[in-house]
Formats: C-alpha cells, sequence, structure tokens
C-alpha cells in the first residue's frame, strides 16, 4: 500500500513539473528598425471580396454559398451595412471564378437570367446576367456605407474555346463599354475595373495568351479615356487576377506598354483544398507559411524590371480553395494564417489585400447564414484601425521560429503598432521589445528573466485588465485568443472577453489593456497581440 502511495505522489509530482515546464515562456527578443521604411501599403490596405457563386456550388458534399452573391445577396440585412462602415472606407472588390460568364442587362436584348447547373459550362455554369436594377441596388448600399468599389469585368466576352482550358478569339468590348457608360451615366464612383479572373498562366478553367491579354488591356484603357472625360476621374485598371506566373506577368506589361496596367494583381490560396485534413498543421507550420514569401518577391521583382508605373495587388485570397475549409476558414486559427499574410505581403509593397470572402463560403468574414461576424473579421478591423500605411523591418531572435512579427507606423498617430503571432501551441513567450536606434525601451527592465511558474501565469493573465500607475509610460495591448483554448472555436476573446456584437446590434467597442512599457509583451501560446508603442521612436513616422 506504501509503495502504492509513494508511486501516486511521483507521479503527480511529476505531472505538476511537466506542466509547469510546458508553461514556461520562452525569452524573445523583437528589434524593430524605425528609421526607414522598407515598404508602404495604400490607405485602404484591408479589402474584402463579394462573389458570383449561386447556392448551388458545392464541394466535397457541402454548399456553403446559399445567399451570398452579387446577384441574391440581402442587401437590407441590418448588419451588412454596419459591417462595412465599421472601417470607414472599405475596400469592396466584386468578382470571382465566374465573372467572365457574366452578361451586363444594358443595349442587350436576350433576357436576364440567373447562372444554372449545365454540364458544359466553365465550372459547371451556364452565362449569368447582371441586371442593371441589381447593379443600383448595390451601389445603393456602396454609396450608403462608403465603400470603394473595385470590379472585375468578363474577360472572355466574344471568346471560344480552342482547346482544354485554352480560349482565343478577340475580345468582344462592347457589352463592357455599355455597361461602364451606364455606371459613369448613374454617377456610380468605380474606383477601379478589373480584368478578368484567373486567366492567367495556366488559368483555372480557361486561360488566355498574354500577349492577347495586352493588346485587350490597351484597349480597355482607350475605352476609359473615351468615357471619363476628365483624366483624374479616369478609374485605374488592374489585371489580369490570377495566378503569379512570372513569364506571364511580365509579357502582359510588355505588351500594354506603359501606364496602361495601374496594378498587377494575383491571388493567393496556399494552404490547400477545402477537405485537406493538414489545414492546421500547415497554418502552425512557419516553414510552410514563409512559401509564400517567394510569391511576393518575385511579383515585387517583375514589377521593378519590367512595371515600375504599377503596383502589386491581392485581389484575392481565401488560403483554402474550394469555399474554404470548414471550421478552420471561418475560425480563430485562420487568423493567424490571415494576419501572418497581410503582414507578409505589406512587406513587399503590396498596395490592397483582398479577403475572400466579405460573406460567402466557409472563409466569408461574416458567416454565411447569421451575417455575423467570424473571428477575421474582427483580425481584419483591429489591422485597419492599428496599422498604419508605412511598413518596419524587424529582427526577431526567438527559438525556436514560432513567434512572427510585423511592424507599421501606427494608423495616423505618432508611434508604431506591432503584429506578434506565436505559432507555438504549448510555449508562450516574454517578449522584449527593442529599437534599433536606441537599443532598448527600457534597458534595466526589459531585460529581466523570468523564470518562476507562479510569475508565467501572472503575466498571463496581466493583461486581461489591470492598468498600470498613471506616471508610467504605457503602451496598449490587444490580445486575441480562441474560446477555451478552442482553436477551432468561432468565439475569439480579445484580452480575455469574447467579441460578440453589442446589446443594440452593433461592432463592439474593441478596448486595448494598457500596459507599462517597460515590461516584456507575454505572448501565449497560439495567440495573437497588436502592441501600440505611442512613444516609440521611428523617423519613419514622423
Amino acid at each position: 500500500m506504501e509503495v502504492r502511495l509513494l508511486l501516486l505522489v511521483f507521479i503527480c509530482l511529476h505531472a505538476l513539473h511537466w506542466a509547469a515546464s510546458a508553461q514556461q515562456p520562452e525569452e524573445a527578443t523583437v528589434i524593430v528598425k524605425g528609421s526607414t521604411k522598407i515598404a508602404e501599403t495604400n490607405k485602404n490596405y484591408i479589402c474584402a471580396t463579394i462573389d458570383w457563386w449561386p447556392p448551388e456550388k458545392c464541394n466535397y458534399n457541402q454548399c456553403p454559398w446559399g445567399q451570398s452573391s452579387i446577384l441574391n445577396l440581402d442587401l437590407d440585412h441590418p448588419f451588412l451595412a454596419q459591417a462595412i462602415q465599421a472601417f470607414d472606407n472599405l475596400r469592396i472588390r466584386l468578382g470571382g471564378s465566374l465573372q467572365d460568364r457574366v452578361v451586363y442587362d444594358v443595349g442587350t436584348n436576350s433576357p436576364c437570367t440567373p447562372f444554372t447547373n449545365i454540364s458544359n459550362g466553365l465550372f459547371g455554369f451556364s452565362d449569368g446576367c447582371l441586371s442593371m436594377d441589381r447593379w443600383d441596388k448595390l451601389n445603393a448600399l456602396f454609396q450608403k456605407t462608403g465603400a470603394i468599389i473595385t470590379f472585375g469585368l468578363n474577360a472572355l466576352y466574344g471568346r471560344y474555346n480552342v482547346r482544354r482550358s485554352f480560349w482565343a478569339g478577340k475580345w468582344n468590348s462592347t457589352n463592357a463599354y455599355n455597361f461602364v457608360k451606364y455606371t459613369i451615366s448613374k454617377g456610380y464612383p468605380v474606383d477601379s475595373w478589373e480584368y478578368g479572373n484567373e486567366l492567367s498562366g495556366h488559368g483555372i478553367g480557361a486561360r488566355v495568351d498574354a500577349t492577347l491579354y495586352g493588346k485587350d488591356a490597351i484597349e480597355l484603357k482607350s475605352i476609359f479615356q473615351q468615357l471619363y472625360k476628365a483624366p483624374l476621374s479616369q478609374p485605374s485598371l488592374l489585371a489580369p487576377g490570377g495566378f503569379f506566373d512570372q513569364q506571364w506577368y511580365t509579357q502582359l506589361l510588355q505588351t500594354s506598354g506603359h501606364g496602361v496596367v495601374s496594378a498587377l494583381t494575383h491571388h493567393i490560396y496556399n494552404l490547400g483544398g477545402g477537405n485537406d485534413a493538414h489545414l492546421i498543421r500547415k497554418i502552425l507550420d512557419p516553414k510552410y507559411l514563409d512559401r509564400s514569401e517567394d510569391t511576393y518577391r518575385d511579383m515585387q521583382l517583375t514589377l521593378q524590371r519590367h512595371g515600375t508605373w504599377a503596383s502589386a495587388w491581392v485581389s484575392e485570397s481565401g488560403g483554402v480553395f474550394n469555399n474554404g475549409g470548414e471550421l478552420v476558414s471561418n475560425t480563430f486559427i485562420n487568423s493567424i494564417w490571415y494576419l501572418d499574410q497581410l503582414g507578409m505581403a505589406s512587406k513587399y509593397n503590396t498596395k490592397v489585400f483582398c479577403r475572400q470572402t466579405l460573406i460567402g463560403g466557409h472563409y466569408g468574414l461574416l458567416d454565411t447564414q447569421t451575417f455575423l461576424p467570424n473571428p477575421d473579421y474582427y483580425s481584419a478591423l483591429l489591422w485597419h484601425r492599428l496599422m498604419g500605411r508605412e511598413v518596419l523591418s524587424v529582427d526577431i531572435n526567438a527559438p525556436p521560429r514560432k513567434l512572427r512579427a510585423y511592424a507599421h507606423c501606427r494608423k495616423q498617430q505618432q508611434g508604431i503598432t506591432l503584429l506578434l503571432i506565436n505559432l507555438n501551441n504549448t510555449t508562450g513567450y516574454n517578449v522584449t521589445l527593442q529599437n534599433d536606434i536606441n537599443v532598448s525601451l527600457d534597458k534595466t527592465a526589459s531585460l529581466h528573466k523570468h523564470n518562476s511558474f507562479s510569475h508565467s501565469l501572472r503575466r498571463a493573465v496581466s493583461w486581461l485588465g489591470r492598468k498600470p500607475s498613471s506616471d508610467v509610460a504605457r503602451r496598449e495591448e490587444y490580445h486575441l485568443t480562441a474560446k477555451d483554448g478552442d482553436l477551432q472555436s468561432k468565439t475569439m476573446l480579445l484580452n480575455g472577453a469574447p467579441l460578440e456584437l453589442s446589446d443594440d446590434g452593433g461592432v463592439p467597442a474593441m478596448s486595448p489593456a494598457l500596459v507599462a512599457v517597460n515590461s516584456p509583451v507575454y505572448l501565449a501560446p497560439t495567440s495573437i497581440a497588436f502592441v501600440v508603442l505611442p512613444m516609440f521612436e521611428a523617423k519613419a513616422c514622423s
């Protein structure tokens, strides 16, 4: 009996020791280089899409689109306008796979019919039609909410399928011309028109030769010059809205020539398909996440060599293709992927980053059925409110490579904002913040080591509401974690409190914890933090 008791005590002590060591935070240092900016985004970097997919769009026995498309979305839903207005001027990109089968019901004699399933259609659907009545209603919403609109035009109109996915023939611009003319006549301020969707390189479903595409861009640019009388009122021309292929994109720029294409747009779906069983593992794998960096870098190099007049946009990015991943794309874990991509893309002068979708599929910022915000909605909103345009370089010293860090000038205020992401699901970090100009924010307090388990627990909850004394310099912290530690929870916690709509149905206030600037930032396992340093000395931000 005594032997059993001693064995039980030993097991319990061993378990306690293991639990303490498992939660013992690692020490990490992040050095922000505020002397010069390394890149710059547009003011409205955050963007979201509305797609054309009808309810019949299904993959893996799942049909998650419902009434969320450009043609059938409930534009009068009470929260939809509020969700857009929270971003002040949210950029919305209207487009997607079926845009190259859309007919605009202006100047045509054919009946205006919706998309229907057909076996021999592109992506299994017939042509669809956008009525001008629906276009009017969409613009009423956009003008009410202050949304900035990017519209994707049909680049296959008049063309024909030659073999497999290759399409040839001359683009018939008549329908696009009439649609743009109607839009101008109604005073609808479309900021930019994007030509085609996923027709570049090998294409998705269909592809077009880059030389033909470049000639089309010249024609479309001449249409804008003809219809928009004042030069300053001319919208931007974007292309090609596809997956980056360096040779194809280079040929597009060389054919279209100087000043025709304002931005090269590309898509990011780097996690795999919606039925991939390893999505969470990929999101938490730094080596896997880093693969996207090659695309952003190569796009930047292509523009530097062949199109210095143009910029780079991500005009569609859902991470997981074919509708997104159920209980991944619409849960907390996806914010780790999403915010990491926002940070990574910004380092390479990406001007706009459009999330697939605002609503629709599993990857909507809003739930397709309820319109309630998914975790990524709040992540996007915090980025929009806190991260400024100027991008700063950072150095990270953190074992093992599970800490991600991105720094920008603070949004329209003095100081900087730091985005920290912990990919480690068992270990937190005590992050010391340093400035490369004066080495450390506080040379004495910030370098202290805290080795006790009890201290780690205190640090883990210290940002839940405790405020430093008024005579201490303070920073703002916004810690994002999953409810109950469930990475696939649809409820995100901000500083320990659930992010939920307010009693009146509005977007909740997202207030920071105020923390003494001379203490390390404790970053819990698999968590995210925005850290605002108002007094950080950064010449690039002055």
